[in-house]
């Protein structure tokens, strides 16, 4: 792809703390005005390679450019176009929705300011509830509250690290319907989450685990990659049954719900694991295609040391 058709163009980035690598050789093309979603564990470098992308922390080793500038040396410039949400409320919640916007305006030069923060709460709809204390505000307006102050110096990129972390279901589409009509604008959005719902509305997915890259696609496409094989079993003693194929190689069994999902990539050897218990009384088997967390549940266990 033209490189000037893509927001972030970095290879090999590398970052280690105290002597732990924390993201070892990460490469990343992501084009404009595209939504990609950040998974893994805690642990796995997400946090830090946007920390790296957005200019808040400097690469050891590798580099590129976000939004035509330098990762390594044009840091301040990256900063300026791009709005980076952390995962933890960050306002002060002893002052006012607007009091919080019109501080951060001033943080960023924005010129007319007092013009800015009113489209930052009309668009986020926070009109009505600007006198109101931040810390009196509930976990979806602190959200969008959040957002708002992201989107007052007009970046574009987003970084979203975990956003709807204790959002109720409702606050997390309206969130993500607002992700996408940003996106339609041509900001492009890094969002990382722990939800696979969320991920299934990214236009890519990017898995990261200690710190290097697993699989990256669209979602179609890492499922496919994974070669999974899936059956799901319902009926009485899903849970007992989980725990006995899980004791063997190479069988991966889940429990969700009442459904128990067994998953390998070599299909004699599934069909060898659940032959005992096809006709198990009260058990109703049928072939499925392997869900997005059937892959990443996959992914880590293949990362997992052999006890």
């Amino acid at each position: 792809m033209n490189s000037a058709a893509l927001a972030i163009d970095v290879r090999a980035l590398t970052k280690s703390f105290s002597g732990r690598t924390v993201v070892a050789g990460i490469d990343r093309q992501v084009p404009a005005g595209e939504v990609w979603g950040f998974l893994g564990p805690n642990g796995s470098g997400k946090t830090t390679t946007i920390r790296m992308l957005c200019g808040l922390l400097r690469p050891d080793g590798g580099g590129g450019r976000c939004l035509g500038f330098d990762v390594r040396t044009e840091s301040e410039a990256i900063k300026l176009r791009a709005g980076y949400m952390t995962q933890r409320f960050s306002f002060y919640e002893d002052l006012t929705i607007v009091e919080n916007l019109e501080f951060v305006a001033r943080l960023y030069g924005v010129p007319r300011r007092r013009a800015a923060v009113e489209r930052a709460l009309e668009e986020l709809d926070l009109g009505e509830r600007r006198r109101q204390l931040a810390g009196q505000l509930s976990g979806g307006w602190k959200q969008r509250l959040a957002l708002a102050a992201c989107m007052l110096h007009e970046p574009r990129l987003l970084l979203l690290d975990e956003p709807t972390a204790g959002v109720d279901p409702q606050a997390r589409r309206d969130f993500w319907e607002r992700i996408h009509q940003l996106a339609a604008t041509g900001i492009t959005v890094l969002v990382s989450t722990h939800y696979m719902d969320e991920a299934e509305r990214c236009d890519r997915i990017v898995y990261l685990a200690e710190g290097r890259l697993l699989a990256r696609g669209t979602v179609e496409e890492v499922v496919r990659d994974a070669g999974l094989i899936t059956w799901i079993a319902t009926g009485p003693g899903v849970r007992e049954l989980s725990a006995e194929l899980n004791r063997l190689d190479g069988i991966q069994a889940t429990v969700f719900g009442a459904k128990l999902h067994v998953s390998a990539t070599d299909r004699a050897s599934l069909d060898a694991a659940i032959a005992p218990w096809t006709d198990a009384p009260g058990l109703r088997w049928s072939a499925a295609e392997p869900s997005l967390e059937d892959v990443f549940i996959h992914l880590m266990r293949a990362r997992a040391p052999r006890g």
